[in-house]
């Protein structure tokens, strides 16, 4: 008797010998990827599960920054942000469960205090992010971060009938990226040093 072409040991292409094959239920890579690990979080939620200090008249708390942010943005909303108040209401509609209504916090007193990276570099890297200025040198940490053009000329625009005094010319144009691009308003005074 023959044996037929498939249970035969020798092969052929797409048709690995029987001696070799995998058995079933054995990986073919033992040591490879563990499974599970491709259902990671993201890595803002450790960012945001971090416990940081939030001080209410005068006492402190310990909150998420997930939820120190929500205050945050609650507070600007509640002063005339409507982006923060659309951005609130749509996290508070997005949250499972309900919000409970009997937790009453006075949003206007809360102040919350980061930890970590200054203000001043947030704000640089904002500024950055968002093409409104430009760091003079990218692989020094010290270096000068300065406007763009344009933005200077929005904001000296924005001014009205204000006249900025000769040491405050002084300081916008240092701080301007290439102060002999902006169109000055007609009332400067100083160009250049």
């Amino acid at each position: 008797m023959t044996q037929s072409p498939k249970q035969s040991d020798a092969g052929g292409y797409g048709n690995p010998p029987v001696s070799t094959r995998f058995e079933k239920g054995r990986s073919g890579n033992p040591r490879g990827r563990p499974r599970g690990s491709r259902n990671r979080k993201a890595p803002y939620e450790s960012v945001l599960g971090q416990l940081v200090t939030v001080r209410t008249d005068g006492t402190e708390q310990k909150l998420t920054a997930a939820e120190a942010f929500l205050l945050h943005m609650t507070r600007r909303g509640l002063g005339g942000d409507a982006a923060a108040a659309r951005a609130t209401h749509d996290a508070i509609e997005a949250a499972p469960g309900q919000v409970n209504r009997e937790a009453r916090v006075d949003i206007a007193q809360i102040l919350i205090q980061f930890r970590g990276t200054s203000l001043k570099s947030r704000l640089e890297q904002t500024l950055r992010d968002l093409k409104m200025a430009t760091k003079l040198d990218a692989y020094r940490e010290t270096a000068r971060v300065v406007l763009e053009p344009w933005l200077v000329e929005v904001a000296l625009s924005r001014l009205g009938q204000r006249r900025l005094s000769l040491s405050e010319q002084q300081a916008v144009w240092r701080g301007t990226r290439t102060p002999w691009k902006v169109e000055w308003p007609e009332w400067w005074e100083f160009r250049g040093e």
